[in-house]
């Protein structure tokens, strides 16, 4: 056997082996100790983890003498995954292990002597600088964001929800895809899903359009050659923007209320009040109308730049074809537009699917729908999530949505960066 299988098969049957063997001790003794430190203090601690995510607890949380006993599921699916992502990372370095003894092995077999401690860190350091700047930004991301995701996406296979199945004081089982079951085939879930899901997307779909056009307007008007003070026009039309979203919203809720400033206008005309916010087809134009309010306003500063870099002899060429002012805009400003805004389009049309605010502060998801399940006429998949899970506790099925939503994002957002020029033309430049 070659000396460099020889060396990964020792480091594969215990970390450091292989480099002890190819006389690289420095790393050889780190590799060994780090093996044994996990073999001492650590396989008490994976295997409770590993045992809690499996079982998710025997008995529910209690308290005897004033000291907590029994188990609370939540905490052991946490730190069972938490396990899992750890044991990652263990085989992560357990497979550098045994690719380094083999290294080493074939370099001591060709003649090559091994490095000294401050060489083996100058080289570490020089080869794989990059990989090691990225380190901790890659742990982080393992830890502070995969963890809760997948967290997210095991809830969704049990019966965690009130108030039969709530730590600690109850005990949560696994219940496979049943909950993807009841979304489907339940009637009251399915209506529900269907009927807020068709709002999310014409929701996100008119919210995009109208802002990205709205803004499309603007920047051309401020720019236009006959438009004087253009600087002072761009300054007011991206006040709204400039104001918290959060005030603007909370305005726009008072205002638009049964005793609000509109009606009040309205009823002093001599005219009844308008069920603004209690109307479902008026609440929706509501929430679409402050959308363009809020939003605009962010298009026309990034188109008003893309306006400028157009060439002027573009228009020029047209003019002396003949073209008309909707041609110019249809064939030369439209297109150049959409190649530089289009990923900026489709990101926006992303949030718009998970836009919180809008929705929940300006309406709370109503009026109410006696048709849906813990769900009003202007609720999106986002706001019924969230009153499912802080008014009604049925996180089991808010993970069901949260993954939907996920899978639906993704899929297309990732298909329309692939459709846009701008994608297609980086893609054959690299």
């Amino acid at each position: 056997m070659k000396r460099g299988k020889k060396s990964a098969l020792l480091s594969g049957l215990f970390m450091g082996l292989g480099q002890l063997y190819n006389r690289d001790y420095y790393k050889g003794i780190l590799f060994a100790a780090f093996e044994a430190f996990l073999l001492i203090f650590s396989i008490p601690y994976f295997k409770k983890a590993i045992w809690g995510l499996i079982t998710l607890g025997e008995r529910p949380l209690y308290y005897k003498n004033g000291i907590a006993m029994g188990d609370h599921s939540l905490v052991l699916l946490i730190q069972g995954i938490l396990a899992v992502l750890v044991l990652f990372v263990i085989g992560i370095v357990y497979i550098i292990n045994i690719k380094d003894a083999m290294r080493g092995g074939d370099a001591r077999e060709s003649g090559q002597s091994h490095m000294g401690l401050v060489e083996l860190i100058k080289y570490i350091w020089d080869k794989y600088f990059h990989f090691i700047m990225l380190t901790p930004a890659m742990l982080s991301l393992l830890f502070i964001t995969l963890l809760p995701i997948l967290v997210t996406i095991a809830i969704a296979f049990t019966n965690y929800s009130g108030p039969n199945h709530l730590p600690p004081a109850k005990l949560v089982d696994w219940v496979g895809i049943q909950n993807f079951k009841d979304l489907t085939k339940t009637n009251m879930w399915n209506t529900t899903f269907l009927g807020v899901a068709k709002w999310t997307v014409i929701w996100a779909t008119l919210a995009t359009v109208t802002n990205y056009f709205g803004g499309l307007f603007l920047a051309m008007l401020v720019s236009a050659s006959k438009i004087k003070f253009t600087k002072v026009w761009r300054g007011i039309f991206i006040i709204p923007y400039a104001i918290p979203g959060f005030l603007s919203l909370l305005i726009m809720r008072l205002m638009f209320s049964g005793p609000g400033a509109i009606n009040g206008f309205i009823t002093s005309l001599g005219l009844e009040k308008v069920a603004w916010l209690s109307d479902p087809i008026l609440a929706k134009t509501v929430i679409i109308l402050t959308n363009i309010w809020l939003g605009s306003p962010y298009f026309m500063v990034l188109m008003a730049g893309v306006l400028t870099n157009i060439s002027k002899s573009l228009y020029e060429a047209a003019d002396i074809d003949g073209a008309s002012a909707w041609h110019k805009f249809w064939k030369i400003t439209l297109p150049m537009v959409l190649f530089s805004t289009a990923p900026y389009l489709i990101l926006t049309f992303a949030y718009n699917l998970n836009n919180f605010n809008n929705i929940y502060i300006l309406t709370d998801g109503n009026p109410v729908n006696a048709a849906f399940k813990y769900a009003g006429h202007t609720d999106i998949l986002i706001t019924w999530i969230f009153k499912m899970t802080y008014d009604q506790y049925k996180y089991q099925m808010a993970s069901v949505i949260t993954i939907i939503i996920f899978l639906i994002v993704a899929a297309i957002s990732a298909f329309a960066f692939s459709k846009t020029k701008s994608f297609n033309e980086e893609d054959m430049i690299q």
